[in-house]
Parts: structure tokens; C-alpha cells; sequence
């Protein structure tokens, strides 16, 4: 297999759109109203910056840093394609996107995401990556269906 590179990309791309559309549509499945997932036009806005994962010319996956404020940045869109699980995509991608918010500055790495089954491989990864569970953040409210996560930058 051909080494993943990773990339700035535009969520709207016509190769994105098949990826993204599944994982809106799996999250609105099992989370419904508290699925906070962005959509293209969601990951389109300056305060976002969009990346996509690819073995050779296959997507393998895409992510994606908010920025918050100054100090602060939230992990966005983690997805690997169906056909990319297991191969490395998600923490790969996960590498790159705390790499970047460390070049920012950034003292904190948020994120939100589900509590299903679905989630137990990103949440395991998360982990993995040194995040730990925290109280909601910027507009989120708290339910049953989401956690909220933070890895601290600075040491």
C-alpha cells in the first residue's frame, strides 16, 4: 500500500461529497437533533480549515480544525472511509490536525462527539491521543448523546 499523505482540501470537492454525505447521514441516524456535524457549507467558513487523507487516489478520510478563539481550536469532521478503517487514517489525521494547532499556538484542543457504539473507535483513539473528558465547551449543551473532550498543548 502507498504511503496516506494528507492535504488542505475543499469540502465542497465532488470527491469529498460521497464520504461527507455518509457521515452526516449515519450521525443523523443514531444521533438525530444532537448530531452536531458540520455540512459542507458548515466546513467551508474561514474559522475552518479542512483536510483530507488519501492512499494513493483513494480518499481514506478527511478532519478538520475550528478555530475557537486565539488560544483555542476545536476537532472537527473525524471521519475514515468505510473502506480505509483500521488502516491508520484516524490517528493519522488526528496527528496532523493537533500538530497544527500546536504551530497555531493554541493552548487547547476541544472536541464533542457521540456516546454510541458508533463512536467507541474515535473515542478510543481520542484517548489514545491524550484527551480527556471535560465539561461542554462554546456553545454545546450537555445531553445524554454527547461528550466533550480536551487535550491540553501546553505542558
Amino acid at each position: 500500500m502507498s504511503a496516506m499523505h494528507i492535504r488542505q482540501d475543499d469540502p465542497t470537492a465532488g470527491h469529498v461529497a460521497p464520504l461527507l454525505e455518509h457521515h452526516l447521514r449515519e450521525l443523523q441516524e443514531v444521533m438525530a437533533e444532537h448530531a452536531f456535524a458540520l455540512d459542507a457549507s458548515g466546513l467551508s467558513v474561514p474559522s475552518v480549515t479542512f483536510w483530507t487523507a488519501w492512499n494513493g487516489e483513494m480518499l481514506a478520510g478527511f478532519g478538520a480544525l475550528k478555530e475557537l478563539d486565539a488560544r483555542r481550536g476545536e476537532v472537527k469532521s473525524m471521519r475514515a472511509a468505510p473502506s480505509a478503517r483500521g488502516t491508520g487514517v484516524g490517528r493519522a489525521l488526528l496527528a496532523h490536525i493537533v500538530e497544527q494547532a500546536r504551530a497555531r499556538g493554541y493552548d487547547c484542543l476541544y472536541l464533542e462527539t457521540g456516546t454510541a457504539q458508533l463512536h467507541v473507535p474515535a473515542i478510543s483513539l481520542y484517548r489514545s491521543a491524550g484527551f480527556i473528558s471535560c465539561e461542554a465547551f462554546a456553545d454545546y449543551e450537555p445531553s445524554p448523546h454527547n461528550q466533550f473532550m480536551r487535550l491540553d498543548l501546553v505542558s
